[in-house]
Order: structure tokens, then C-alpha cells, then sequence
């Protein structure tokens, strides 16, 4: 079997590697994905790029493996970048990691190399669990592919592998998928790879080391605009943007008297509303719609009903909620455009635009975009 490995140059992808190269039996290619907006944010900081790739290089030779660069920032602006700036001009909370995975490692970097191999392998938390059946005689035994979490709930992140398809996942591998952060680090360290105590990276992946504010300051500009409270409408203080904010947010509001937290922000008249620690309880929702529904598995299990009960993460972490999900036309769930989401505790920061990611452990399912609800 061929296999791709995306390395980056941190430890789990090189761990990833050498895993790989361990089992033998397998023909193995390193490819270092070029991502980094050098021509439009160069001027923001220092370009990582290089240092990641000598990382890269240096766990590849060590593996005795050839690496080659796939340079694809056209195609991370126009199918990742994009998209997150007209979302933030929405009003909406983009989550671009998601769509890196689905649009880029497991999309255009497939399209680069031609399909010129049989598996993808990425140093992905999670694993995936093949099950082979029977289907139609003429066409032999098919597989279905079923996303499964880490052991790591730390460290899981099938939250950011949720959008892939169902093809996209068949030609994936994550050779660290059962392993714990710590037990990959002690890989790392008896391997002494050249990255062994390389910190991890923080942040969206196109960013480096340029903070996202900065970002989205490039990109969108600045705009005066107030923060007031919501229940009384006094004004607190100003910002220079509503798209720099997002339901829930505490950090970065330069408000005395705190905790606040961030409980709206309208785009059209750029004004953002507050609610302090003390009142911002009663700011959190239970139940929500989401959107742009994608499923991994070809239908949901259990799911010729209109509702169904199951867990949900609404950002990357440990943290699952119980939930039902319902068909708000009564009709099977498989087959809704939206469904109604019912979690059995409130959470403060359920912004338009955040996706949620449902569950029925171990087993990622899949998962909607959160709407607007007028």
C-alpha cells in the first residue's frame, strides 16, 4: 500500500512517521504542505515556514523517507481564507481548522499529487474503525469508514476531522490515533527525533505565529464602534470592530469592573453587548439550529426517527454535552437541511457560525453549522 504522510515538522506527525515506517509492508512518501500567506502577511511577523520545514526535513531523513513541498497557498486562500473572512463579515464565528482538513489535506493535496497514492496519513488524535459487509453481489464486499475519538480527550480531534466525507475518510490513516499525548512524546524521545521536545503549535495552522486579531485587522480593518451593557444599554467602552469578537468571549475587552463577557455583536451597526459575570448566566442558551449538515456514514445510525438523542462538542476540548436533535419537519434526521438542537445544560458561547460536532461515543457522527435564530 502507498501511503502519503503529511509531516509538519512538529512531534506528532513524526511520530506518525516512524509508526508507519515500523509496520513495514508499506511505501511511504513525506510531503510538507507550503500554506503560509508569505506575499500578504509577511509584514505581520516572522515567516515559520522555513523552521518547520527543516524539522520536517530532519525527521524524514532520519526515517530515511524523501520529502517533497506541495506548495498550495493558492488554494488555502481561495478555499479556507475566504471563506473565513466572509463569515467574520457575516457576523458569524468561522472554525477554518475544519475545512483545512476537509478542503486542503484531505482535498486539494490529494488533487496535487493526482491520487498517486492509496492512503493520506496525518498525526491526527483519532482513529478509524473499517468495517467490511456485503452490498450489492455484482460489486463484492464494501467498506464503511466510522471516525473514532482519541483515548486522549485532551488531545481529540475529531472535532476538526468532522467534515470529512465519507470517501475522504476511507483513504485516511492516523498512525498515533490510539496513543495519549504523553506516550507520543515518549515515542518521540526513545526515536530521538530531531523534534522531540519542539513545543506544540498553537492556533490556526495558515497563521503561524501572527496572532488572529491581526488577522482579521489586515483583512477587515478597524471601525469605532461601543460596547454596551445589554440589559441597560450604557455604554462601557469602545472597539475598533464587531468581527473581532464572538458570543462568549471574556479576554480582550479592556472593561473594568469585570468579568464581562461578550453576549452579541451586530455586524450592520457594529455595536457589541455585554453582560457581566454575575448576570451572564442568564445570557446562556440551551437549544439552537444548525445547518449545513454533513455526516460521515452514509446515514445516521438509528436515525428513520425525527429525533434522537446523542452528544455534541461545540468547540475543540473534552467537553461533551448531552443532547437530542430534532427534525423540525417531523421527518427522518438523515434527510433534515436543519434540525433543532436541545443540550440538557446551557452554554454561554453559542455563536452563529460555530460548528457542532455530534457524537454517539465513540463514534464522531458528524455536524452542523449553528444558525442565526430570528
Amino acid at each position: 500500500m502507498d501511503y502519503a504522510v503529511l509531516v509538519s515538522g512538529g512531534v506528532d506527525s513524526a511520530v506518525a512517521l516512524h509508526t508507519l515506517r515500523r509496520r513495514g509492508g508499506h511505501r511511504l512518501r513525506a510531503y510538507y504542505l507550503k500554506i503560509w500567506l508569505e506575499d500578504d502577511l509577511s509584514f505581520l511577523g516572522s515567516c515559520p515556514w522555513e523552521e518547520d520545514l527543516s524539522y520536517a526535513q530532519a525527521v524524514c531523513d532520519a526515517a530515511d523517507t524523501p520529502l517533497e513541498i506541495i506548495p498550495l497557498q493558492q488554494e488555502y486562500y481561495d478555499r479556507v481564507v475566504s471563506y473565513t473572512l466572509a463569515e467574520l463579515r457575516r457576523g458569524f464565528t468561522p472554525s477554518p481548522d475544519i475545512f483545512c482538513n476537509e478542503r486542503i489535506k484531505f482535498g486539494a493535496f490529494f488533487d496535487a499529487i493526482d491520487g498517486g497514492a492509496d492512503r493520506i496519513a496525518t498525526g491526527h488524535y483519532a482513529d478509524i474503525e473499517r468495517t467490511s459487509f456485503t452490498g450489492d453481489p455484482s460489486t463484492g464486499p464494501e467498506v464503511q469508514a466510522r471516525l473514532v475519538m482519541a483515548p486522549d480527550p485532551v488531545k481529540d480531534q475529531t472535532y476538526f476531522l468532522s467534515h470529512l466525507s465519507q470517501q475522504q475518510l476511507q483513504r485516511a490513516e492516523f498512525p498515533i490515533g490510539t496513543m495519549t499525548k504523553a506516550q507520543v512524546r515518549a515515542e518521540a524521545a526513545a526515536l530521538n527525533l530531531p523534534n522531540k521536545d519542539r513545543p506544540d503549535s498553537q492556533g490556526i495552522c495558515f497563521l503561524g505565529r501572527i496572532k488572529y486579531p491581526e488577522f482579521v485587522r489586515h483583512y477587515l480593518g478597524t471601525k469605532d464602534g461601543p460596547i454596551l451593557e445589554e440589559t441597560t444599554r450604557r455604554e462601557l467602552g469602545r472597539h475598533q470592530g464587531s468581527w473581532f469578537y464572538t458570543i462568549g468571549q471574556r479576554q480582550g475587552l479592556g472593561l473594568s469592573g469585570g468579568p464581562w463577557y461578550v453576549t452579541g455583536r451586530d455586524i450592520n451597526t457594529n455595536v457589541v453587548t455585554v453582560a457581566h459575570g454575575t448576570h451572564v448566566a442568564e445570557k446562556a442558551r440551551s437549544r439552537f439550529t444548525v445547518g449545513e449538515l454533513t455526516w460521515i456514514a452514509e446515514g445516521l445510525d438509528a436515525a428513520s426517527g425525527a429525533t434522537l438523542d446523542l452528544r455534541l462538542k461545540l468547540r475543540h476540548g473534552p467537553a461533551l454535552i448531552d443532547c437530542t436533535v430534532e427534525n423540525p419537519t417531523g421527518g427522518p434526521l438523515a434527510a433534515a437541511e436543519t434540525l433543532t438542537v436541545t443540550m440538557d445544560r446551557p452554554d454561554r458561547g453559542v455563536a452563529p457560525g460555530q460548528f457542532a460536532v455530534f457524537y454517539d461515543p465513540p463514534y464522531c457522527l458528524g455536524a452542523g453549522k449553528i444558525l442565526h435564530d430570528r
